[in-house]
């Protein structure tokens, strides 16, 4: 019986398995690209302490809601349809949120936005999921909220909200039509984390907060798994010998599996390596 080397079966099997990219910003190493409000009512500072644990972005701030965007940090920006899952989380710890000294709640949610399709006089579009409402007596200690979606769906999936126009009905936000939640994500500007809900007015509020441990997670598929079902099998190989001899201009067929501009038995060795 041929022996098979370890290093290179455990190669075999790991080419024919779902890559899962993590990046958490615990506020250790700096902002990592994310801001909060600054202003004369009130400041957003990194904590050495108190965290959860370690560093942590503070803020007090007085105004109709908060936010906290990035636009410069690659791992939560850019095409978010080259994963087949993203998991989004972040914790937070309240310790105020009040109008005129009465303890209230307000929105807690991310919102993924597209600014490049943005008309009809709305800056940007976008979508957003309501993990919940946040105050001192739920959030005393540290929570950790999360949402988990397909990037791909061009459907809104459950619980996620559209921004960039409006129902001609209800007058709530709506995506523009045409616009769909992977158009959204195909090519994502800004990622925030705010207590702005669209279609939503608040006054001002005394807000005292903490966030840390800002994590994304992408699953993005074998390059080898041509249908996106999962596995590497004979309906991808299919696929390959179908679109069998050159490929141009470069990378222009998923079945060019090394980008050389043309599918062939270099490309079938690829897969063969990832079939499982």
């Amino acid at each position: 019986m041929t022996q098979i080397p370890l290093a290179l079966a455990l190669a075999t099997f790991s080419c024919g398995i779902a890559l899962a990219q993590q990046t958490v910003v615990t506020f250790d190493n700096g902002l990592e690209g994310w801001s909060g409000p600054q202003g004369g009512t009130g400041s957003t500072t990194i904590q050495a302490t108190g965290g959860n644990p370690g560093a942590n972005l503070r803020t007090i701030f007085n105004d109709f809601g908060i936010t906290f965007p990035n636009s410069t940090n690659a791992a939560f920006i850019g095409d978010y349809t080259t994963a087949t899952e993203v998991t989004i989380a972040i914790d937070i710890r309240v310790f105020q949120v009040s109008f005129f000294g009465q303890p209230v709640s307000r929105p807690w949610l991310v919102e993924l936005r597209d600014y490049d399709g943005a008309s009809g006089g709305y800056p940007w579009n976008s979508v957003w999921y309501l993990f919940t409402n946040i105050s001192a007596a739920a959030n005393a200690n540290w929570t950790t909220y999360s949402v988990t979606f397909d990037p791909r769906s061009t459907e809104l999936p459950p619980g996620w909200g559209g921004y960039g126009a409006e129902d001609p009905v209800t007058f709530e936000p709506i995506l523009p039509p045409g616009v769909t939640f992977a158009d959204v994500l195909a090519g994502v500007d800004v990622i925030a984390f705010t207590t702005l809900q669209p279609g939503y007015f608040f006054s001002f509020t005394d807000f005292n907060v903490r966030l840390d441990n800002i994590s994304i997670d992408r699953v993005v598929a074998d390059p080898a798994d041509l249908n996106g079902d999962g596995i590497v099998n004979g309906a991808d190989l299919t696929i390959l010998l179908a679109a069998w001899g050159p490929c141009p201009p470069k990378g222009a067929c998923p079945a060019d599996l090394n980008g050389d501009s043309v599918v062939d038995g270099a490309d079938l060795t690829i897969l063969l390596a990832a079939w499982n």
